[in-house]
C-alpha cells in the first residue's frame, strides 16, 4: 500500500472564538478516517464545501499534523515525524494546488518555478529536467521564459503539474485543480493526468466536489461529509449502487448532458 490511514483525527483552533486569555477552542475537522490507497491507484476524495477533503489532503502530506490516528506512507509511520526526517520524503509526495495564480510566484519565470523543488532536493542537470517536465505536460519549451500572468488558466495549471512531476514523485495530491477551468481545459487537464499516471506509474489522490470529474478519472472513491467517511469503494460500484444518502445527493447534482431532459 502507498498509504494506510487509520482512525485519522484532526482538530484546529477556532480563532474566531479565541478568548483574551488562554487557548482558543478547537474544531474537529477530521473524525476517525480509515482507508488505504493502493500503489498505482487513482483515489477520488469527494465532498461538499466544509467536508474536510482539503484538510485530509494536507494531513496526508503532513502539511498538517494529525491529533489522533496514524498515517503510513510506503510502510513508514509519518504521523508525527519531525520535519527534518520528513524532508527527504517530500520528493516522493507532491501537491498540485487549486489556484495556480496564488501557488505560482508571479515574479519568477516558469522555468524557475519548475526548478525550485529540484534545487531544494539537490538535483543536478536541472535545466534539462525543467525542459523535460514542460514536454511531459504539453507546453512549448519556450514557456520556460514566460511569467505566470502571460499564460492562460489551463497553461498555468500545467505549469503546476510540471513542477509536481519534475521530481518524479511516487504520489501526487491534486486539490480541486480543474474547478476554475472551462470545460475544454478541464478535459485536457484530466487527459493529461491520465497519461501521466500511466507513463510515470503515479499514485494519485484527486480532491473534487464534482462527481462527474471523479467518475471520469478515479478508480476508487471516498465520500466525505462533515469530516467523516460516509462511503468508499470502487468508483464504478459506488456510482452504480450508492449506499449513503449523501452520496446519492452528490450524484443527483451531476448536470444532465442534454438540457432538454430536465423537462422530460
Amino acid at each position: 500500500m502507498m498509504y494506510q490511514i487509520k482512525d485519522l483525527q484532526l482538530s484546529l483552533p477556532d480563532m474566531t472564538r479565541k478568548p483574551l486569555l488562554g487557548a482558543a477552542p478547537r474544531i474537529e475537522i477530521l473524525r476517525g478516517l480509515t482507508f488505504d490507497v493502493p500503489q498505482g491507484a487513482v483515489l477520488g476524495i469527494v465532498g461538499g464545501s466544509g467536508s474536510g477533503k482539503s484538510t485530509l489532503g494536507r494531513a496526508m502530506l503532513r502539511l498538517l499534523e494529525p491529533t489522533g490516528g496514524s498515517i503510513t506512507f510506503n510502510g513508514q509511520d509519518i504521523t508525527h515525524l519531525a520535519e527534518d526526517d520528513l524532508r527527504p520524503m517530500r520528493a516522493q509526495m507532491q501537491m498540485i494546488f487549486q489556484d495556480p495564480m496564488s501557488s505560482l510566484n508571479p515574479r519568477r519565470r516558469v522555468g524557475g518555478i519548475i526548478a525550485g523543488p529540484l534545487h531544494v532536493q539537490g538535483h543536478e542537470g536541472i535545466g534539462a529536467k525543467v525542459l523535460e517536465a514542460l514536454d511531459m505536460v504539453g507546453l512549448p519549451r519556450s514557456f520556460a521564459n514566460r511569467y505566470p500572468h502571460e499564460l492562460s488558466g489551463g497553461q498555468r495549471q500545467r505549469v503546476g503539474i510540471a513542477r509536481a512531476i519534475a521530481l518524479r514523485p511516487e504520489f501526487i495530491l491534486a486539490d480541486e485543480i480543474v474547478s476554475g477551468l472551462d470545460v475544454s481545459s478541464q478535459a485536457q487537464v484530466l487527459n493529461l493526468l491520465q497519461e501521466l499516471v500511466r507513463e510515470l506509474g503515479l499514485t494519485l489522490a484527486f480532491i473534487s466536489h464534482d462527481m462527474s470529474v471523479i467518475r471520469r478519472l478515479c478508480d476508487r472513491t471516498l465520500v466525505l461529509y462533515r469530516g467523516e467517511i460516509v462511503e468508499q469503494g470502487p468508483t464504478a460500484a459506488l456510482f452504480a449502487n450508492p449506499q449513503a444518502a449523501y452520496t446519492r445527493d452528490l450524484l443527483d447534482a451531476i448536470p444532465l448532458p442534454d438540457p432538454d431532459q430536465v423537462w422530460a
